[in-house]
This record gives C-alpha cells, structure tokens and sequence, in this order.
C-alpha cells in the first residue's frame, strides 16, 4: 500500500480539520464534488458546514479569507490552478501580504496553488508562479517536491500566522508514490540535501527536484560525476546556508526550476551565491529553467519547453568541462 502526493495534501487538510475547528477549506467545486484533482474528497461529508464551495471569483475567495482569518479562523482556499490565482493578486500581495506590517494583526491563511505542468494543459493550466509571489515581502511561499513533505508542509502552512502561498506541483498527484509519510524533522524553510555529491551542486525545487536526481543519477553512470543536488523546500525564505554549504563543498553551481527564465528563484540564487559566496566558486553558475514562451498544449512541444533530465546533463557537462 502506497501514498501518493495528492492523498498527502488529502490527509494533512482531514488532519487539520479534526485538530483545528478555526480551519475550513474554501474553493470551486470542492465540497461534493472533491475539487478539481479531487484534493478534498469525502471531507464535506466528514466536516459537514466547513468544506465549502466558492463562487468563480479568486479575488472573491481571497478577500473572504482574507476577513475571517482577521476574524481568527484559518482557511485553507484551493485555487483550481495556480494561473487562475491572478485573479485574485490584488487581494493577496496588497491585502494579505502587507497587513500586518499595516496594522500588527496578521492574516493566517493557505493558498494552495496546483503548479506546473502537465501534457496537454497549455499556457493557462500550467503556469509556475511561485517566484512572483516570493518578490513581495509578508508572503511564504513553499514548493514541496516529495509526498512527506507534501503532507507536513501543509501542516505547518496553515499553523505559521504569515501567508501562504503552497505550491503543489500537478505532475506529482499521482505519479510520485511513497509507503508511508515520514517527517525527517526539517522544518519550513529550512532547504534538503536530496542526493550527495562532490563535483558539481544543483539547486532546485519541486518536481524538477526529480527530474535533476535522475541526469545526476545518469551522469555518475556515464562519467562518474557525483552530483549534489539540493532541494529548496521554500523559495521563500531562502535558506542560502544549505546553498553556501554546498557550493563550497563542490565549486560549481546550476540553479534549475520549471518557471520562466526572466528573474525568478534561479536568478536570484545565483545573484545571492556570487554576491556571498563568490570565493568558492570554481567556475560561472549556472541556471536553466523553462523557455521564455507561453506553455505549449501539444506534448511533445511541451516536453522541449521544460527541462529535462537530458537538458540537465548538457547544462552540467558545460558546468563541469569550465
């Protein structure tokens, strides 16, 4: 019997709800009928009156939760993709991210953002958009890539007072498996070191996390390089000392994430990496992220906008010839 990254994020909102009576979940069609990746289902008929369907209005959703978490409550909103959430921008970079620095009351809510994509979603189900929510100061923005960590990062989502945008990679649901949740006791915002290495560091997040273990699995196979590869957990804050750490013990650095490459994640941990820890370099970061397209629907084109393992390993043997 296995967990997959879905039943996680299922569990840790039934656990919430059964700990916590101040936390309710608010979205498009998740009462009865369990939301669109069906991320909520049978929770309406175990918590009756708290599992609620909202109106077609992310900026409708937002502002509601905006109040009741004022009000003290904790909700835990699902937005139906995570491009769909610019609807409602306003009410979560004006409202939620700068009111407690406006008035010392905070504003505890969960924005669960379905990221990324998958075949045939196209331009408007598969945006990533984590590194324009981590641009505004009041926000935490995490990116869990295993099934354990979808689960506790959830969790303690929804107990920190700041908030949250959780951003749930879509390809994961259902193909990421694990027996059981595990919690290794790292806690939010604190980044992984996934696998070990010497030679050369990625750092990444989310579902790339997987795609750089397999070209670091493939390039020590083909070559011998040993590959460290970092998983961020958070992209907001930033834990740069797990980053330095690891770029002294390897020399050489490639950022890698799924979101656009003008700015972002990637970019500024390479910015962060030369201005702090420049000394230990052994050759120019890297970074390689998704083309700077909108997201094609067809598959195959899909599969040539994102990185891949073999993408990665072109990018490392560059990194690795300097």
């Amino acid at each position: 019997m296995s967990i997959t990254y879905v039943d996680a994020i299922r569990e840790a909102q039934e656990q919430l709800l059964k700990d916590d009576p101040r936390v309710f979940l608010y979205g498009q069609d998740i009462s009865r009928f369990g939301g669109a990746f069906k991320a909520t289902k049978g929770l309406a008929d175990a918590y009756p009156g708290r599992v609620l369907d909202s109106p077609i209005s992310e900026d409708a959703m937002v502002g509601m939760a905006i109040g009741s978490a004022i009000d003290g409550m904790r909700p835990i909103l699902e937005m139906q993709f995570a491009d769909f959430s610019s609807v409602g921008f306003n009410q979560i970079v004006n409202q939620a991210a700068t009111h407690f620095y406006r008035t010392g009351i905070p504003v505890p809510i969960t924005v669960r953002l379905p990221s990324g994509g998958t075949p045939g979603s196209g331009p408007f189900h598969s945006q990533s958009m984590e590194s324009i929510y981590a641009h505004y100061p009041g926000l935490v923005v995490v990116t869990p890539a295993t099934v354990s960590d979808a689960y506790q990062m959830l969790i303690e989502s929804v107990a920190l007072d700041d908030p949250v945008l959780y951003c749930e990679h879509k390809f994961l649901y259902r193909w990421l498996k694990a027996p059981k949740i595990d919690h290794d006791g790292l806690p939010l915002g604190r980044a992984r070191i996934t696998r070990h290495g010497r030679h050369a560091t990625i750092v990444t997040y989310s579902a790339m996390v997987h795609e750089a273990v397999r070209a670091a699995d493939r390039l020590q196979q083909e070559s011998g390089w040993e590959i460290e590869v970092v998983d961020l957990r958070t992209v907001k804050p930033l834990d740069m000392d797990t980053v330095l750490a690891s770029v002294a013990r390897t020399g050489r650095l490639l950022t890698l994430g799924e979101s656009f490459p003008w700015g972002g994640v990637t970019a500024e941990v390479v910015a962060r990496v030369c201005s702090e820890g420049f000394h230990l370099l052994d050759a120019p970061p890297k970074r390689l992220n998704s083309r700077d397209t909108p997201v094609p629907y067809h598959p195959n084109l899909w599969a040539a906008h994102r990185p891949t393992p073999e993408s990665i390993c072109i990018a490392m043997r560059e990194l690795l010839s300097f």
